[in-house]
């Protein structure tokens, strides 16, 4: 897949694909669907037109983390599935007041040079939401591309949502998450060096940041540990911490892995850590020795729920 964060040129060679438009926080079933109908829709290259920063994050930099995946994770799952061309817009000042008409004919038709384009039925676009899907078709025709619009999909009667899904994920569920995600819920990002506790205790961990992730519930996970770089590279089980680890006074939120049967070194590696099942809550034990007499048993159970869970 190529990546296009630089837009403002994009070689002949990569214009002319058939995308689809939107923020795809999550990559849930929902988005999957207008994926597979852009897919469908004309004979050219799979695309995704997204932004980042979210325009959420542009528009209110200051209220609480929402997002369920970085840019990396989101890239890696559209990559997955089959995306050719992923055109990252810089959401800025001067994206943001462009009107309809403007980003339709300067950015889809003029920039990227798109052959297609399809949107969720809910899509808007333009300085203050101005444009919806009707609209956009109407531009379509008159700049020369394609137009469809994809039908909203539901789970179990109810929409499926990037809102329901994070409250699934603060309730300590992520297997309704999955549900509607179509695959594991997963935290990615880099390896960065704690304060070692984990080695002295049995159990050393990989740490990794949750910093502009909405978190989920606070606690102990069954997971499945994807080491994406380095000598290291594959797949395994594990056990995790995602807390502030209150059993140390430390309250920055960040995500501690045990990988199982493993040594090695994996600090500046990349790591892809999917949730499959809550264990129980954070919590602060009476002395190190109960504390470890606890993560005895939370791996035990944990190789016990992963022995019967598939990698997603």
């Amino acid at each position: 897949m190529r990546i296009h964060r630089d837009t403002s040129y994009i070689d002949d060679a990569d214009r002319g694909a058939s995308a689809a438009i939107g923020n795809f926080d999550g990559v849930h079933l929902g988005h999957q669907a207008v994926l597979r109908v852009a897919a469908e829709a004309a004979d050219a290259p799979l695309g995704v037109v997204t932004f980042e920063p979210h325009p959420r994050e542009f528009f209110a930099p200051d209220a609480p983390p929402f997002r369920l995946m970085n840019a990396e994770a989101k890239a890696h799952r559209l990559e997955s599935l089959g995306v050719a061309h992923l055109y990252e817009l810089a959401f800025n000042d001067r994206l943001s007041a462009l009107t309809a008409e403007e980003f339709a004919r300067d950015v889809l038709a003029g920039t990227l040079g798109l052959k297609h384009v399809t949107v969720g039925a809910d899509f808007r676009f333009g300085k203050g939401r101005q444009g919806n899907a009707e609209v956009l078709q109407a531009f379509g025709r008159e700049f020369g591309f394609g137009v469809t619009v994809a039908d909203l999909v539901d789970a179990g009667g109810e929409e499926v949502s990037s809102t329901r899904i994070r409250d699934s994920l603060s309730d300590g569920r992520p297997e309704d998450a999955a549900a509607m995600l179509g695959h594991l819920h997963r935290i990615e990002g880099e390896v960065t060096r704690g304060a070692q506790r984990g080695r002295d205790l049995g159990y050393p961990t990989a740490n990794l940041s949750i910093s502009g992730l909405h978190p989920p519930k606070f606690g102990v996970y069954a997971v499945k540990a994807r080491v994406l770089t380095g000598e290291n590279a594959g797949e395994y089980d594990g056990v995790a911490s995602l807390g502030v680890r209150p059993m140390f006074g430390e309250n920055l939120p960040n995500l501690e892995t045990f990988v199982f049967d493993f040594s090695g070194d994996l600090y500046g590696a990349h790591l892809s850590i999917a949730l499959v099942a809550f264990l129980r809550p954070e919590a602060v034990f009476e002395s190190v020795e109960s504390l470890i007499t606890q993560m005895d048993a939370d791996s035990a159970r944990a190789r016990e729920i992963l022995a019967r869970s598939s990698s997603q």
